[in-house]
Protein backbone atom coordinates (compact mmCIF):
# COMPACT_ATOMS: atom_id res chain seq x y z
CA UNK A 1 0.00 0.00 0.00
CA UNK A 2 2.80 2.12 0.11
CA UNK A 3 5.16 1.36 -2.43
CA UNK A 4 2.31 0.40 -4.94
CA UNK A 5 -0.95 1.23 -3.98
CA UNK A 6 -3.09 1.40 -7.34
CA UNK A 7 -1.57 -2.39 -8.03
CA UNK A 8 -2.46 -3.56 -4.78
CA UNK A 9 -5.64 -2.08 -4.30
CA UNK A 10 -6.70 -3.41 -8.28
CA UNK A 11 -5.57 -6.58 -7.25
CA UNK A 12 -7.85 -6.66 -3.87
CA UNK A 13 -11.16 -5.55 -5.07
CA UNK A 14 -11.33 -8.13 -7.96
CA UNK A 15 -10.43 -10.71 -5.35
CA UNK A 16 -11.45 -9.35 -2.01
CA UNK A 17 -10.49 -10.87 0.67
CA UNK A 18 -9.82 -8.52 3.88
CA UNK A 19 -9.78 -10.96 7.04
CA UNK A 20 -6.27 -11.79 7.21
CA UNK A 21 -5.15 -8.22 6.51
CA UNK A 22 -8.12 -7.11 9.25
CA UNK A 23 -6.59 -9.06 11.77
CA UNK A 24 -2.71 -8.05 11.14
CA UNK A 25 -3.69 -4.69 11.36
CA UNK A 26 -5.63 -4.68 14.57
CA UNK A 27 -3.09 -6.84 15.92
CA UNK A 28 0.16 -4.56 14.94
CA UNK A 29 -1.85 -1.69 16.35
CA UNK A 30 -3.19 -3.27 19.61
CA UNK A 31 0.31 -3.95 20.26
CA UNK A 32 1.73 -1.01 19.97
CA UNK A 33 -0.73 1.01 22.07
CA UNK A 34 -0.58 -1.62 25.08
CA UNK A 35 2.85 -1.43 25.17
CA UNK A 36 2.95 2.14 25.24
CA UNK A 37 0.58 2.28 27.93
CA UNK A 38 1.79 0.01 29.74
CA UNK A 39 4.97 2.18 30.28
CA UNK A 40 5.45 4.43 33.35
CA UNK A 41 5.56 7.50 30.54
CA UNK A 42 2.66 5.57 29.00
CA UNK A 43 0.58 5.76 32.38
CA UNK A 44 1.18 9.21 32.64
CA UNK A 45 0.52 10.61 29.32
CA UNK A 46 -2.81 8.77 29.15
CA UNK A 47 -3.81 10.51 32.87
CA UNK A 48 -2.79 13.61 31.31
CA UNK A 49 -5.12 13.31 28.44
CA UNK A 50 -7.96 11.95 30.21
CA UNK A 51 -7.49 15.46 32.53
CA UNK A 52 -7.21 17.59 29.42
CA UNK A 53 -10.50 16.06 27.93
CA UNK A 54 -12.48 16.71 30.67
CA UNK A 55 -11.21 20.46 30.90
CA UNK A 56 -11.87 20.59 27.35
CA UNK A 57 -15.73 20.22 28.18
CA UNK A 58 -15.58 22.41 31.14
CA UNK A 59 -15.86 19.72 33.80
CA UNK A 60 -13.47 21.26 37.05
CA UNK A 61 -11.14 17.89 37.54
CA UNK A 62 -11.29 17.78 41.00
CA UNK A 63 -9.00 15.95 43.86
CA UNK A 64 -11.44 13.26 43.98
CA UNK A 65 -11.51 13.07 40.16
CA UNK A 66 -8.25 13.00 39.74
CA UNK A 67 -7.93 10.15 42.09
CA UNK A 68 -10.76 8.72 40.72
CA UNK A 69 -8.88 8.83 37.06
CA UNK A 70 -5.94 6.81 38.60
CA UNK A 71 -7.63 3.85 39.71
CA UNK A 72 -8.68 3.40 35.86
CA UNK A 73 -5.33 3.67 34.38
CA UNK A 74 -4.69 -0.26 35.14
CA UNK A 75 -7.22 -0.39 32.73
CA UNK A 76 -6.77 1.33 30.10
CA UNK A 77 -4.36 -0.71 28.06
CA UNK A 78 -6.93 -3.87 28.05
CA UNK A 79 -9.92 -0.47 27.26
CA UNK A 80 -7.82 0.87 24.49
CA UNK A 81 -6.82 -2.96 23.19
CA UNK A 82 -10.85 -3.97 23.13
CA UNK A 83 -11.28 -0.49 21.17
CA UNK A 84 -9.14 -1.28 18.58
CA UNK A 85 -9.78 -5.31 17.86
CA UNK A 86 -14.16 -4.80 18.44
CA UNK A 87 -13.86 -0.98 17.25
CA UNK A 88 -11.82 -0.88 14.24
CA UNK A 89 -13.36 -3.66 12.30
CA UNK A 90 -17.00 -2.04 13.52
CA UNK A 91 -16.08 1.00 12.05
CA UNK A 92 -14.88 -0.19 8.84
CA UNK A 93 -17.95 -1.76 8.21
CA UNK A 94 -20.15 1.37 8.82
CA UNK A 95 -17.86 3.15 6.28
CA UNK A 96 -17.87 0.10 4.01
CA UNK A 97 -21.83 0.16 4.34
CA UNK A 98 -21.86 4.08 3.34
CA UNK A 99 -19.77 4.53 0.82
CA UNK A 100 -21.32 1.77 -0.95
CA UNK A 101 -24.55 3.43 -0.86
CA UNK A 102 -23.08 6.45 -2.25
CA UNK A 103 -21.09 4.68 -5.03
CA UNK A 104 -24.27 2.18 -6.03
CA UNK A 105 -26.53 5.16 -6.71
CA UNK A 106 -24.47 5.22 -10.34
CA UNK A 107 -24.30 3.07 -13.23
CA UNK A 108 -21.85 1.02 -11.53
CA UNK A 109 -22.38 -1.72 -8.44
CA UNK A 110 -20.00 -3.05 -6.11
CA UNK A 111 -20.54 -5.65 -3.44
CA UNK A 112 -20.24 -4.87 0.53
CA UNK A 113 -16.82 -7.20 0.24
CA UNK A 114 -15.27 -5.28 -2.30
CA UNK A 115 -15.87 -1.99 -0.98
CA UNK A 116 -15.17 -3.53 2.51
CA UNK A 117 -11.61 -4.69 1.28
CA UNK A 118 -10.92 -1.49 -0.17
CA UNK A 119 -11.62 0.33 3.41
CA UNK A 120 -9.48 -2.30 5.06
CA UNK A 121 -6.41 -2.56 2.37
CA UNK A 122 -5.93 1.83 3.22
CA UNK A 123 -6.73 0.89 6.76
CA UNK A 124 -3.10 -0.57 6.46
CA UNK A 125 -1.80 2.60 6.85
CA UNK A 126 -2.88 2.76 10.46
CA UNK A 127 -0.51 0.08 11.47
CA UNK A 128 2.45 2.17 9.78
CA UNK A 129 1.10 4.95 11.95
CA UNK A 130 0.91 2.83 14.98
CA UNK A 131 4.20 1.83 14.78
CA UNK A 132 5.71 5.59 13.89
CA UNK A 133 3.80 7.23 16.42
CA UNK A 134 4.24 4.99 19.92
CA UNK A 135 8.01 5.76 19.64
CA UNK A 136 7.04 9.29 19.03
CA UNK A 137 4.56 9.46 21.85
CA UNK A 138 7.09 8.33 24.58
CA UNK A 139 9.53 11.03 23.59
CA UNK A 140 6.97 13.43 24.12
CA UNK A 141 5.34 11.74 26.41
CA UNK A 142 1.96 12.78 25.61
CA UNK A 143 -0.80 11.06 23.69
CA UNK A 144 -2.46 12.27 20.43
CA UNK A 145 -1.25 15.36 18.26
CA UNK A 146 1.67 13.43 17.00
CA UNK A 147 1.07 12.94 13.64
CA UNK A 148 -0.88 16.22 13.42
CA UNK A 149 -0.57 18.72 10.51
CA UNK A 150 -0.51 21.32 13.56
CA UNK A 151 3.14 19.42 14.17
CA UNK A 152 4.70 20.07 10.89
CA UNK A 153 3.17 24.09 10.96
CA UNK A 154 3.74 24.89 14.66
CA UNK A 155 3.43 28.67 13.78
CA UNK A 156 -0.11 29.37 15.42
CA UNK A 157 -0.88 30.65 18.97
CA UNK A 158 -1.42 27.43 21.07
CA UNK A 159 -5.11 28.40 21.88
CA UNK A 160 -6.18 29.95 18.25
CA UNK A 161 -8.60 28.26 16.03
CA UNK A 162 -5.96 27.88 13.33
CA UNK A 163 -3.47 25.52 15.74
CA UNK A 164 -6.99 24.09 17.15
CA UNK A 165 -7.91 23.34 13.09
CA UNK A 166 -4.53 21.61 12.60
CA UNK A 167 -4.15 20.10 15.18
CA UNK A 168 -7.31 17.84 14.50
CA UNK A 169 -6.00 17.00 11.09
CA UNK A 170 -4.00 13.73 11.05
CA UNK A 171 -1.62 13.30 8.44
CA UNK A 172 -2.27 8.97 8.22
CA UNK A 173 -6.00 10.05 8.22
CA UNK A 174 -5.48 12.20 5.11
CA UNK A 175 -3.42 9.08 3.72
CA UNK A 176 -6.26 7.06 4.10
CA UNK A 177 -8.80 9.16 2.32
CA UNK A 178 -6.28 8.78 -0.44
CA UNK A 179 -6.47 5.31 -0.74
CA UNK A 180 -9.72 5.07 0.06
CA UNK A 181 -10.70 7.29 -2.88
CA UNK A 182 -8.02 5.48 -4.86
CA UNK A 183 -9.90 2.31 -4.73
CA UNK A 184 -13.24 3.24 -5.22
CA UNK A 185 -11.91 5.04 -8.39
CA UNK A 186 -10.81 1.75 -9.22
CA UNK A 187 -14.09 0.14 -8.35
CA UNK A 188 -16.21 2.37 -9.73
CA UNK A 189 -14.42 3.25 -12.86
CA UNK A 190 -14.38 6.84 -11.50
CA UNK A 191 -11.73 9.96 -11.62
CA UNK A 192 -9.66 9.35 -8.05
CA UNK A 193 -9.39 13.19 -7.53
CA UNK A 194 -13.65 13.25 -7.85
CA UNK A 195 -13.90 10.90 -5.10
CA UNK A 196 -11.01 12.85 -3.25
CA UNK A 197 -12.55 15.97 -3.20
CA UNK A 198 -15.87 14.53 -2.09
CA UNK A 199 -14.27 12.59 0.69
CA UNK A 200 -12.12 15.28 1.91
CA UNK A 201 -15.03 17.61 2.12
CA UNK A 202 -16.59 15.06 4.52
CA UNK A 203 -13.68 15.06 6.65
CA UNK A 204 -12.76 18.96 6.25
CA UNK A 205 -16.65 19.53 7.81
CA UNK A 206 -15.80 17.48 10.67
CA UNK A 207 -12.82 18.26 11.82
CA UNK A 208 -13.71 22.03 11.05
CA UNK A 209 -16.62 21.45 13.36
CA UNK A 210 -14.42 19.82 16.27
CA UNK A 211 -11.98 22.80 16.20
CA UNK A 212 -14.37 25.54 16.34
CA UNK A 213 -16.18 23.40 19.32
CA UNK A 214 -12.80 23.41 20.78
CA UNK A 215 -12.06 26.70 20.21
CA UNK A 216 -15.78 28.48 21.90
CA UNK A 217 -14.63 26.00 24.80
CA UNK A 218 -11.64 27.72 25.22
CA UNK A 219 -13.07 30.91 25.23
CA UNK A 220 -11.96 31.99 21.96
Amino acid sequence: MVRSPRATLSAAVAQPRSLELAALIVLVAAVCSVGFLMTPVGRLAALDQEVRQLESVGTVVTDEVYSRLRTLQPYRPAISAGIIIVGWPVMWALAAVVLRAAGNRGARQASLAQVYTVVVHASSIFALRAIVVTPLNYARESLGGATSLGMLLPGFGESTFAARLLGVVDIFALWWIVLVATGLGILYRTRTFSVVRWLVGAYATGVAALALTQALRGGI
